[in-house]
């Protein structure tokens, strides 16, 4: 039987008080993060490949149904604000748009379905296709992985179970064992938690490999509110060692990110 799939390890969920459910949870939680310890070699190889092909014209394409493709949705959304880059990491999942929110769960069980989601995108050879899928059994997932693998694109998975159809259908798997679910079968749970994490740090660490980072900060975010007007404003202050935050302010607003208005600072323009 699949890990994820496994008898929970706690019996009798009703007649627990709120503290110990709570408490339960929270230590099956804390597994996540040491199993994730056990694939960092995994996600390394899969990262140094995106990096390389990314300069090429590469994208990032996430494939998932249910839970796994909401999370990588999740995921592809939050680049274009967080570091400038826009279509570069593509979610797509099941069912299409309209299974964000309304489930769709048997649009996953069309093998063809994912590969065909791509293709509006014009799929080139540099780009990598993740699949994302707690069981590793998705057909939606398989089949797109499949074909972008025969196809030369980089392939890699983000799965919860051992040996999985998803695995050996790519290049580059990451394989998640975090044990059973808190209740039976529930991957939105630990599952969940896990694909949330490796797909965080697959996505920083390629936009910090590709320069979007200088030092700490986020020196290419978009200022899509006031809260990250000020962020930048402040940001360009410390990096380019300026007291006065009007002018920097003035400077984040006129060259529109924090790199070119401290590079522009710097450069006495």
């Amino acid at each position: 039987m699949r890990t994820t799939e496994q008898a929970s390890l706690y019996n009798d969920l009703e007649k627990m008080s709120t503290i110990q459910i709570l408490e339960n949870i929270n230590k099956e939680d804390m597994k996540v993060p040491q199993a994730i310890s056990k694939v960092l070699p995994a996600i390394e190889k899969l990262v140094e490949g995106i990096v390389e092909r990314v300069p090429k014209g590469g994208r990032i394409f996430y494939m998932g149904a249910g839970t796994s493709g909401r999370l990588g949705i999740v995921d592809a959304s939050e680049i274009p604000p967080t570091y400038g880059v826009p279509d570069l990491f593509i979610g797509l999942m099941a069912g299409g748009d309209k299974a964000i929110r309304t489930a769709a769960e048997g649009a996953e069980d069309n093998k063809e379905a994912g590969w065909n989601d791509i293709l509006p995108f014009h799929p080139n050879e540099y780009d990598t296709v993740i699949g994302i899928a707690a069981s590793g059994t998705t057909p939606y997932v398989i089949g797109a992985l499949e074909v972008a693998r025969s196809k030369g694109l980089l392939t890699g998975c983000v799965t919860c179970n051992l040996g999985s159809p998803v695995a050996a259908a790519c290049e580059c798997p990451v394989e998640v064992v975090c044990g059973p679910e808190f209740v039976t079968g529930s991957t939105r749970m630990k599952s969940g938690t896990a694909q949330k994490l490796v797909l965080n740090m697959i996505s920083t660490s390629v936009m910090i490999r590709l320069g979007h980072v200088r030092g700490n900060k986020m020196v290419d975010m978009q200022l899509t509110n006031v809260k990250l007007v000020d962020r930048g404003t402040r940001m360009i202050m410390e990096e380019a060692g300026i007291t006065d935050y009007e002018l920097a302010h003035d400077l984040l607003l006129k060259y529109g990110q924090v790199r070119a208005a401290v590079e522009a600072y710097r450069s006495g323009k």
